[in-house]
């Protein structure tokens, strides 16, 4: 997309949500900058109905605006930049490669808190970290998946190699594994958070080589639409994807958004916002999951259940020991969990992986 065309629509996108309330009490104003499309079924959605869910929190007292399919770098700069000149208070940047920017951004703007969704720097007083513990969720679904498989080939479609995805992909194939000694877990990365077609082939190159329950870390529906039509089991990522493969879909994990969303925007309200960074789970609702299908026998799903009930209830950490590293070098002990800080880079990929982790 060319920079005139990201800025036309960012302008746009901030006429189009209106002025000043009525009685001369200026609303406080909400940007949000989107790495996809607010209808690709998955990430940017998700987003997107945090946005709603703070209008309807707030009604007149604030002021929502957002720019769809910013590519990460420059361009998300400019976007941020123009936000923050049209008088923004508080800017969701909500893609990782958004991490520089905002914080660029944020040293020339003191007064304008931005929150940036899955990164880690915070090289300003007016900058905020958040995300979500996604490998909680994919711990369970690597349960059903190990479970369900019956050629004991399961497909894990990628994303961008950065340690959020990873850990996914430890999560799952090591619940998965448990669940079922005889799985393989097949990956193809796409190098990209948001394709469809990309996702799509890379959906019909597992099920090729015979993988009959898939996952991704991607944000569109094309996965779960491919699993669809070839009678192949699939997860949804980020919304609830059940409308796109109402066979196919076994559950999707969730990010709930709204209420953190709702919180901080209250904070800002109240002039009590201060920095911090967020990394929450199954425990406050922020990972979540769609409705399980009938298809899951019964007994898989009550386990799934125990467990998904289990780490909200701080019983259980996917990841506990014993388990080794995929070079065979020890990562944890028996019984032994990971700190966080360890838990947030991890950049490995755990025994029995079969392939490298991309550079």
């Amino acid at each position: 997309m060319k920079l005139t065309s990201i800025l036309k629509g960012a302008v746009a996108a901030l006429a189009l949500t209106g002025a000043a309330m009525a009685d001369g009490h200026e609303k406080t104003k909400v940007g949000f900058v989107y790495v996809g499309p607010i209808a690709d079924g998955g990430w940017t959605t998700e987003h997107n109905n945090g946005r709603l869910a703070i209008e309807e929190a707030f009604g007149d007292a604030v002021e929502t605006t957002y720019v769809e399919k910013v590519p990460e770098g420059a361009d998300a700069e400019r976007v941020m930049t123009q936000m923050a000149l049209t008088g923004h208070d508080l800017i969701f940047t909500t893609s990782f490669g958004y991490m520089d920017p905002t914080n660029n951004v944020a040293e020339k703007f003191p007064d304008v808190k931005f929150e940036h969704a899955t990164g880690y720097k915070r090289l300003h007083d007016n900058v905020t970290t958040y995300s979500a513990r996604f490998y909680e969720g994919r711990a369970v679904i690597g349960h059903i998946a190990g479970k369900m498989t019956e050629t004991n080939k399961i497909g894990y479609i990628a994303s961008v190699p950065i340690p959020e995805v990873i850990r996914g992909i430890n999560a799952a194939y090591l619940h998965a594994k448990k669940a079922n000694p005889e799985v393989e877990m097949k990956i193809v990365w796409t190098f990209g958070w948001e394709d469809a077609a990309k996702e799509g082939d890379a959906a019909r190159a597992l099920i090729e080589q015979g993988v009959d329950v898939i996952m991704q870390h991607t944000d569109t529906t094309a996965p779960m639409l491919v699993a669809e039509e070839a009678g192949a089991y699939a997860f949804g990522q980020a919304s609830d994807m059940s409308a796109a493969g109402p066979t196919a879909h076994l559950t999707s994990i969730i990010d709930n958004w709204a209420p953190y969303y709702i919180e901080r925007t209250q904070a800002v309200i109240d002039g009590t916002w201060e920095q911090k960074d967020t990394w929450d789970g199954i425990s406050t609702g922020m990972v979540e999951f769609a409705e399980f299908s009938d298809a899951i026998p019964a007994d898989v799903l009550a386990e799934a259940i125990a467990m998904k009930d289990a780490i909200a209830a701080g019983e259980y950490h996917p990841f506990t020991g014993p388990i080794n590293k995929q070079d065979g070098s020890v990562y944890l002990a028996e019984g032994e969990t990971p700190e966080d800080g360890p838990l947030a880079g991890m950049n490995f990929y755990v025994e029995g992986i079969v392939g490298d982790v991309p550079q």
